[in-house]
């Protein structure tokens, strides 16, 4: 696999997961979805999510669609980074055995 895809790959599944976090910082300011219509991580969250798109469907014109969806779980494993890092969340050691396992699968998929 070419570098730079690999790179770009690994940028499409932080900007899912970064995406993620302000649609969730999102819906802590609010309680309604009007109201958090009002709040700007919304449209960061939004923004990331398309940015993630973008990214998706040029690895798809470059790369199988076997290898790029099956890599796509990395996104779990910045999603579970971001969770404790940012919202202090507590990771538990299945969580980290299920990131774990669904990883080593996605690598085995891509890699034969």
């Amino acid at each position: 696999m070419n570098l730079l895809l690999f790179i770009l790959l690994i940028l499409m599944t932080f900007l899912g997961a970064l995406g993620a976090l302000y649609l969730k910082k999102a819906t802590m300011g609010s309680s309604t979805l009007f109201g958090m219509l009002k709040h700007c991580p919304i449209y960061i969250g939004g923004g990331l999510y398309i940015l993630s798109l973008i990214l998706n469907i040029y690895l798809l014109h470059y790369l199988d669609y076997s290898v790029v969806l099956p890599l796509t779980s990395i996104t779990y494993i910045w999603t579970l980074v971001i969770a404790r890092v940012s919202l202090k969340e507590t990771i538990s050691i299945f969580q980290i055995l299920g990131v774990v396992c669904i990883s080593a699968g996605a690598v085995l998929i891509a890699a034969f």
